[in-house]
């Protein structure tokens, strides 16, 4: 896709054209290295008036999305992974044009996913639960058109928002939340941004890259724990025997 930018902005978002992108590889892709890793397109995506930009938070959403975006009347970009989707059991939300989906919505702050890392972030609020730290979720699904209604609410409601993404920060969900934030007025100082940094990931397993971005459920966790002042989860000291 990104080989085709000028087409985008030509052929399709410029005459508003009924055109589905379906963007495979989205995110990292792990042994297929930095050449491979979908990490630009929702940035370039969004730049374009006319053109929806979504992703699926699990399998349960890839279908409805599917369907709404061949039935849409002008152009749409939904980016899906290499790795297999997994799938959170629930009364699943339909899929309504910049709409999100609240997963739960939680007393000491929210995790926002905006695609494919909305099972991990429904695993670590569990587990801050477990905590005694009271966060929901939700499944962003769109960034263009962004859901102002559900995400600006809770930035001004909750302690901390924390935005997951499996792409880049520059220009990425995240960054779109705080303009809208700063469009309306807020004060943004409560917003979190989880996502690949400004830097070429290299080659690795998926989970391991995950792991090292912080964007596994621990990752998330020390995150959502940090934005609300909590203490960080004990680690077990490293001892070392010398040979």
């Amino acid at each position: 896709m990104q080989r085709s930018f000028d087409q985008i902005f030509q052929e399709v978002a410029l005459q508003n054209l009924p055109v589905t992108f379906c963007l495979d590889r989205a995110g990292l892709t792990g042994p297929d290295g930095p050449t491979h890793h979908g990490c630009f397109d929702t940035t370039y995506m969004r730049l374009f008036p006319n053109m929806v930009v979504m992703a699926p938070g699990d399998e349960a959403d890839v279908a409805p999305m599917l369907h709404f975006a061949l039935n849409h009347a002008g152009p749409v970009s939904l980016r899906y992974p290499k790795a297999s989707l997994e799938k959170i059991e629930r009364a699943v939300a339909p899929i309504e044009l910049g709409q999100a989906e609240v997963h739960d919505w939680g007393s000491d702050g929210v995790l926002v996913a905006y695609g494919t890392l909305f099972p991990m972030c429904v695993k670590a609020a569990e587990k801050l639960r477990q905590e005694g730290l009271e966060v929901g979720v939700i499944n962003a699904r769109f960034v263009k058109p962004l859901d102002r209604g559900t995400l600006l609410r809770a930035v001004e409601e909750q302690p901390f928002v924390l935005t997951i993404e499996e792409g880049t920060l520059e220009g990425g969900f995240g960054s779109a939340l705080l303009e809208a934030a700063n469009a309306a007025g807020l004060d943004t100082r409560n917003i979190v941004r989880l996502g690949i940094p400004d830097r070429f990931v290299e080659h690795g397993e998926r989970p391991e890259l995950l792991a090292e971005l912080g964007l596994d459920v621990d990752g998330i966790c020390r995150a959502a724990r940090q934005a609300a002042g909590r203490p960080q989860e004990a680690r077990a000291p490293v001892i070392r025997v010398a040979r």
